[in-house]
């Protein structure tokens, strides 16, 4: 199971005790799912007295649609019919929730003040945002929204939240109501949908507090801290070998520079300090400052180490361009 996976799987049997909270969270998926059909389906008998079109929510996501049908029977008193469209007799295409009386899903659409938004025959928009006015609420309709549409990457891969939105407006909506927690969101086009996503670790972690995956959470912070420890391992790694590659080379140019000076100058025409720490650097070719300093009689510390063997490196270039 992928991680998305699981964290919806967690937020499926997640239901708030507020009605308020339910009606928000019913909104996101009737926003996103949710249409009103015109037309009698063949599957199934619909008791239309009323005449008015009937409400459905239409979805792939078996798990959405046992919640949402759980949703309307705790906040609403209403009893949803479930059947499922096949293609050619064999294939399921789909999933459908469909509300049996038209009066019954009219008062579903106003509890959660949605409507068929102008210019579209049947999907569903806001007409008041009064149901989100409660951070409660917001999370409740986060939740909802990353239910029907949204995905997390592996966190042990890398850090990606996303909500694929059919219009800008519903993507602008979910970042605005991400910033009210803190988390800023960005909005981009992809085809012929808007994302709304975050890739900051920290902030898909408030998210997922935000939502209520406390599960979910633990479990990402665990993946965040083994992978923290690691890049600090590797990052003193990294620098302990890129001090020892230096004081390698600069040992191994401090040789050079002693031999040449043996070689041509000899160590009886170097003061006493200096032919010291030259027979020294010879001697132990891997010794750190501080350990030539210790072994050095009388005793120095690093940076008269590091003194002497400058002066050992400028004699060493005056023989050179003699």
């Amino acid at each position: 199971m992928s991680y998305s996976s699981a964290v919806k799987d967690e937020l499926v049997l997640k239901m708030d005790e507020a009605r308020h909270c339910r009606i928000a969270e019913l909104a996101a998926i009737l926003s996103f799912f949710g249409r009103l059909s015109y037309e009698e389906q063949d599957e199934v008998t619909i008791i239309n007295k009323e005449k008015e079109p009937l409400l459905e929510i239409v979805t792939e996501n078996e798990a959405v649609l046992r919640k949402c049908f759980t949703l309307i029977k705790k906040t609403f008193n209403i009893e949803a019919e479930v059947y499922f469209r096949y293609k050619n007799g064999t294939d399921k295409v789909d999933d459908h929730l469909r509300i049996k009386s038209g009066l019954e899903g009219k008062r579903i659409l106003e509890g959660t003040k949605l409507a068929v938004k102008a210019g579209t025959p049947c999907f569903l928009d806001f007409t008041s945002r009064t149901v989100l006015q409660a951070d409660c609420c917001r999370r409740a309709f986060i939740r909802g929204a990353f239910l029907c549409v949204g995905s997390i990457s592996d966190p042990r891969k890398g850090y990606h939240f996303e909500l694929v939105c059919p219009t800008k407006e519903k993507a602008v909506l979910l970042q605005e109501m991400m910033a009210s927690f803190h988390i800023f969101a960005r909005v981009v086009a992809r085809k012929k949908s808007f994302i709304t996503y975050v890739k900051e670790g920290s902030q898909i972690v408030d998210l997922l507090a935000v939502m209520g995956a406390s599960v979910s959470l633990m479990n990402l912070e665990n993946i965040r801290i083994v992978k923290e420890m690691r890049n600090s391992v590797n990052r003193q790694v990294n620098c302990e070998t890129a001090n020892l590659n230096k004081t390698i080379s600069a040992s191994l140019n401090q040789v050079e520079d002693i031999r040449l000076i043996e070689a041509r100058l000899g160590f009886e025409n170097l003061s006493e300090p200096l032919a010291q720490l030259a027979v020294l650097r010879l001697s132990y070719p891997e010794a750190s400052l501080k350990e030539l300093g210790d072994m050095s009689k009388p005793q120095i510390g690093k940076s008269g180490v590091n003194h002497r063997l400058r002066k050992l490196s400028m004699i060493a270039d005056e023989l050179r361009h003699r």
